[in-house]
């Protein structure tokens, strides 16, 4: 869970302005250079995160300082740019209900208290559950996402899916992702999906379904459980092959794959003009540079990844 900025003076804007233009036709679909058409921007409102998940960084982190991030008015500028150009799925952070907000993701990879502070290194796991229950009884649909660890959680994940959908929460689990240096060894970590799914099968009956949220998850409903779970796997099946993302920072810096390094800067565009075009022209050359996959390896040799970006400078 990212720390809460102080970004409530956005939600009127969301509220009235967005859903309206994203109704609208765009100006000239974003479209890359494998005939995808990119409709959905992740948009990140700071580097921050509560925890230190052993998996995703290391425990002495340096963010940024406030002053370096975009500011509220240059976050709407962007996002008002790339609805322009066909974006239909905005993702802002933050307890947005108001502004339209109806789903939230939470990150939740164990429920053994012990086990999560471990995992986050002081995390408190009262503090997401409450987090959990204040988003329901808001009226929030949640789902509840966990990164399968080999021999840390992958025994609990089942009880935790039966868990999730006893509180009509969908439950997605995520291979980890090679972003990053981090103080462990990512192959002593890493879960093939393929395998957990397998397990599951012995338990209960998984049929595959047409359910799409945007995300590149691969959904089943869970017959006993009569819930969706949904499977993230970036090293056992590249599903690169749909992509329609891309990633805004909170300091302006575009990523068009999440893995690979290639990022175009906005903000001299942003910046050194109030001329719209020359913002559009440098996000259509951007999109020219999206790659076909993502470089998602581990080198087992030196035990690092092939992106030394941590997940958190693109908002987790």
């Amino acid at each position: 869970m990212m720390t809460h900025f102080d970004r409530a003076q956005i939600a009127p804007t969301i509220h009235s302005t967005y859903p309206a233009m994203i109704s609208s036709p765009p100006e000239a679909p974003m479209i890359d250079p494998f005939g995808r058409t990119i409709t959905y921007i992740r948009v990140s409102v700071t580097d921050r995160c509560d925890f230190r998940r052993v998996y995703c960084m290391t425990e002495n982190m340096t963010f940024l300082p406030k002053a370096e991030l975009l500011s509220l008015e240059e976050l709407d500028r962007l996002c008002i740019a790339f609805i322009r150009r066909g974006v239909r799925k905005l993702r802002l952070a933050g307890d947005l209900y108001a502004a339209g907000v109806r789903r939230v993701n939470i990150s939740l990879d164990t429920r053994n208290p012990e086990m999560f502070q471990q995992i986050t290194r002081w995390g408190k796991l009262e503090k997401v559950m409450s987090g959990i229950d204040a988003a329901q009884g808001a009226g929030l649909k949640v789902q509840i996402n966990a990164v399968a660890l080999k021999g840390t959680n992958e025994h609990e994940l089942p009880e935790m899916i039966a868990w999730a959908h006893g509180r009509s929460m969908n439950f997605t689990v995520i291979e980890t992702m090679p972003l990053g240096d981090i103080d462990g060894d990512r192959t002593d970590q890493y879960l093939p999906l393929s395998l957990l799914r397998a397990r599951l099968a012995e338990r209960w009956i998984l049929d595959d379904i047409d359910y799409k949220t945007g995300g590149p998850a691969k959904y089943v409903l869970i017959r006993e459980t009569g819930g969706c779970l949904g499977f993230i796997t970036p090293l056992t099946h590249n599903f690169c092959e749909s992509c329609n993302r891309v990633r805004l920072t909170c300091t302006g810096t575009l990523y068009m794959c999440l893995g690979q390094e290639d990022a175009a800067d906005l903000r001299p565009p942003l910046r050194g003009s109030d001329n719209d075009e020359l913002l559009m022209a440098a996000i259509d050359e951007a999109i020219a540079r999206k790659p076909k996959g993502h470089d998602f390896v581990i080198d087992r040799r030196t035990k690092t990844p092939a992106v030394a970006r941590h997940m958190s400078v693109t908002g987790g």
